[in-house]
């Protein structure tokens, strides 16, 4: 399977929400994502922390969890008419600007003029 763009992303996931019967009311979407949120964090904590599954399977893959907090993103990002694409290239060329010319040799990280990463 092709990688895919966010904008063919997004569109996929609109087609799938409206073949199902549409959109959830955003603050659902926003309690679903938090959901998603909290199942990754168990399946991090299963896979790196110290808790315990307790049955088989239990705690999903952590990629599992990172698509499912995407879906998420992505339906709400529909919902409100955001093209995020668009959103995270202007955010990440912000970043970059952000942190030009400030860089830690000793630390090994980039160090920002107003927040760290």
């Amino acid at each position: 399977m092709d990688e895919m763009k966010i904008e063919e992303a997004q569109d996929k996931v609109d087609d799938l929400i409206n073949h199902y019967g549409g959109y959830w009311e955003p603050l659902s979407m926003l309690a679903r994502l938090v959901e998603e949120v909290g199942e990754l964090s168990r399946a991090m904590n299963i896979k790196h922390g110290g808790k315990k599954a307790k049955f088989e399977g239990d705690g999903r893959d952590v990629e599992k969890e990172l698509s499912d907090i995407i879906f998420t993103i992505l339906a709400i990002a529909n919902k409100e008419g955001i093209d995020l694409g668009k959103e995270f290239e202007e955010k990440i060329l912000l970043d970059y600007e952000k942190c030009k010319g400030v860089y830690d040799n000793d630390e090994k990280k980039i160090k920002c003029t107003n927040e760290e990463f």
